[in-house]
């Protein structure tokens, strides 16, 4: 062969290899890349980047392996930071917080006095306002730990109601206008619920069913004012991560509304609704069965059974430890649980019930039992499962329910808890890693508004067992702190699992939604003292940017 034939042959060959190599590359929408990954996979394993196409991830590896195989018209260069699937918040109040934008904001007040400052304040914004409302308020927080009573309200706002919610949502206090409105006297008397009255007087304290009361009485919302609350919410929770929540206690009408927002692109918030039993939501779904979409999912319905252990609504099989003769008390009769159980399954719907108290959580695992018949894949939840006696643990493994718990719960209560319950019986709450145990996973939330809605500190709570202040030192009850690992897991891909959704989201792989956030700082690596300062950089969703610091 000659020398010319020889360059003609070699500059085909490397013209073939070049021609090879470039109808190799495929297109993508995004790659990312230089990243630390944590792929959240069944392995935990980590990768350096990602491609994304259509909203969906397509392929997970290496930086070099992933940019020499896709071409993208946008690329994200993490860096080094780190990169988690978007983070799910498996039980919140997404509608509601939105709501209480509006409203005062009581959290974190260390006096009623301040309460008070805070609600006038309020009324000098809005002074045109009907009705005038607040939450957050938590007596434990104060000097004098008792409830508050109406009578300052009284003479502040003598034709103005008044209702203002204490932080766990199973409390409130009303003034005189408000009780008035409601038509409640020292005379009412409910099922699951109670209107306070000492010295003959009604003292505005109205503690779990008492506060629906009043709270029917205020003027819903309109339409437009319902959507910028949830527009507002969606716009704090890309802020700290959260691509997905559990909204638990909604009414038709505002799945719908969500419904329309997600259609027409107003909102990007993927929300697993858990609906309230209501009549109406039972006539539809049940008649039309569950619903979803890529950013809904409604196949599922939020039950009570007890109210909250602050406010002493929590049902207990023995009396509060510091309220001689009072046990707390259910929120409905053991049948009507019995009977909403059955329609549940009947029509293929997950139940998802609060339980706090030992007594509740007993009565309502035990009717799970019945109706569950052993090991399933129906995913029942209990939601909080903040008491369990020993006796009782086995049975979430036994009938395959699923613990929905709230870290922060633990270390908001861990300060007054021994109160109510007494040393020996503290030992069996908030028992995390034991709930974890009976089925390999559980599922993370924060009960926003009731909490802070920043996951991290979520986070934080369920691997240190400690508060914003790092308080107690070496933890409350470590016994029952999760790893690192399963606290991720817990606000990812078991969430995901949580709702049926682990085959959509939850985790960086091929086939699921591009979901995912870059942070400043490694939450598996860092210090416990670190966790809380985590700042989120940058939320995806589906692959399009929605939050940048």
């Amino acid at each position: 062969m000659n020398k010319t034939l020889r360059a003609l042959t070699a500059a085909a060959l490397l013209s073939s290899a070049l021609f090879s190599s470039c109808t190799s590359t495929q297109q993508a929408d995004l790659v990312v890349f230089n990243g630390n990954i944590y792929t959240v996979n069944e392995s935990f394993g980590k990768a350096e980047a990602f491609a994304v196409k259509d909203g969906k991830i397509i392929d997970v590896g290496t930086t070099e392996a992933i940019r020499n195989k896709y071409k993208a018209s946008e690329e994200l260069d993490a860096e080094g930071k780190t990169i988690y699937p978007g983070l799910i918040d498996a039980h919140s109040h997404f509608f509601r917080y939105g709501l209480a934008l509006q409203s005062a904001d009581l959290v974190g007040t260390t006096s009623y006095k301040e309460v008070v400052q805070k609600v006038v304040d309020q009324q000098k914004r809005y002074p045109d306002a009907d009705w005038i409302t607040g939450r957050g308020w938590d007596q434990n927080d104060w000097q004098v730990k008792e409830f508050p009573t109406k009578d300052t309200l009284d003479q502040l706002f003598p034709d103005t109601p008044v209702i203002l919610s204490r932080v766990d949502g199973h409390a409130a206090l009303a003034n005189q206008k408000a009780l008035d409105l409601a038509g409640i006297t020292t005379q009412t008397k409910l099922v699951g619920g109670l209107v306070e009255v000492e010295n003959g007087k009604l003292t505005g304290i109205l503690i779990d069913n008492a506060v629906d009361l009043v709270t029917s009485k205020i003027p819903a919302p309109d339409e437009q004012e319902q959507r910028q609350a949830l527009q507002n919410a969606e716009r704090n929770c890309f802020a700290v991560g959260l691509t997905s929540i559990a909204d638990a206690g909604l009414d038709k009408s505002t799945v719908d509304l969500m419904d329309n927002m997600h259609q027409s692109g107003d909102l990007q918030m993927r929300i697993y609704a858990m609906l309230n039993p209501s009549q109406e939501n039972q006539d539809y779904y049940f008649k039309n069965g569950p619903y979803k979409t890529d950013r809904l999912n409604i196949r599922s319905f939020k039950i009570y059974s007890d109210g909250a252990l602050g406010s002493r609504g929590a049902s207990l099989l023995q009396p509060y430890s510091d309220r001689a003769g009072h046990y707390g008390f259910l929120l409905a009769s053991e049948q009507e649980f019995r009977a909403i159980a059955a329609l549940l399954n009947q029509h293929n719907f997950q139940m998802n019930t609060h339980a706090i108290g030992d007594s509740a959580n007993r009565l309502l695992l035990d009717i799970y039992g019945e109706v569950l018949s052993g090991r399933n894949d129906k995913r029942w939840r209990i939601e909080h499962a903040q008491i369990i006696t020993p006796t009782d643990m086995k049975k979430f493994g036994q009938f395959s329910i699923i613990p929905s718990v709230q870290p922060t719960h633990a270390t908001s209560d861990m300060y007054w808890a021994g109160d109510r319950l007494g040393n020996e019986r503290l030992k069996h709450a908030y028992p995390f890693k034991e709930l974890m145990q009976q089925n390999g996973y559980l599922a993370l939330g924060s009960d926003f508004p009731v909490e802070d809605i920043n996951p991290i500190f979520g986070f934080h709570a369920a691997v240190a067992r400690q508060d914003a202040k790092n308080y107690p030192t070496g933890g409350f009850q470590m016994e029952n702190a999760l790893s690192r690992e399963e606290a991720l897991r817990g606000m990812t891909i078991w969430a995901a699992r949580s709702a049926f959704e682990e085959n959509e989201k939850g985790s960086i792989e091929a086939g699921k939604f591009a979901d995912f956030i870059m942070v400043d700082r490694d939450l598996i690596t860092v210090s416990p003292e670190e966790m809380r300062a985590l700042q989120v950089l940058r939320t995806y969703v589906n692959g399009k940017l929605v939050y940048k610091k």
